[in-house]
């Protein structure tokens, strides 16, 4: 399996040492508009010429919102899209969770979760049981979201924060 990450600034060279990690791609390739990098395939819009059925895609943007736009654009495509979870993480089989989406080393996501397309939950952040984390919400290294809160659309969590109970209800 081919993985294709738009994006080879800091952000995509994460997500390419994650999925590495993984054991999961034969290969891991970008497109990307500004960068000449030798693992640079083409561009961001050249994405179709590079679809098949053996490639799946990810698009590792900082921004929340062009994060969620790529995906939304790839699998309105029909691109694959992935989903990429470290090995040291913990993510419950109660969780639902979307295409699109990474979670970084020992980041945890607890029972009953749903994570809606493009989320990124890095190192170390904990998700506490019955959260809701709406497309492209990004909870930075080592901050919690505690038990039964719905975090809003492409909402950064910032490292560190702690977000008490039900501040955002579900």
């Amino acid at each position: 399996m081919r993985l294709i990450i738009l994006g080879a600034g800091g952000y995509g060279r994460t997500v390419a040492d994650i999925a590495a990690q993984t054991g999961t791609y034969d290969e891991i390739c970008f497109l990307d508009d500004n960068s000449q990098e030798k693992d640079v395939i083409g561009k961001c819009a050249d994405y179709a010429v590079h679809a098949d059925e053996y490639t799946v895609f990810y698009s590792a943007f900082g921004n929340n919102e062009s994060r969620v736009s790529w995906l939304r654009r790839l699998s309105d495509s029909g691109c694959k899209v992935a989903t990429i979870i470290h090995p040291t993480a913990y993510v419950s089989p109660t969780v639902y969770l979307a295409e699109g989406n990474v979670v970084l080393p020992h980041a945890i996501v607890n029972t009953g979760c749903e994570v809606k397309m493009g989320c990124i939950i890095n190192c170390d952040a904990i998700v506490d049981h019955g959260c809701v984390l709406e497309e492209g919400v990004h909870v930075c290294l080592g901050a919690i979201i505690k038990a039964e809160n719905r975090i809003p659309y492409c909402m950064k969590i910032e490292a560190g924060k702690i977000v008490a109970n039900r501040t955002y209800p579900v």
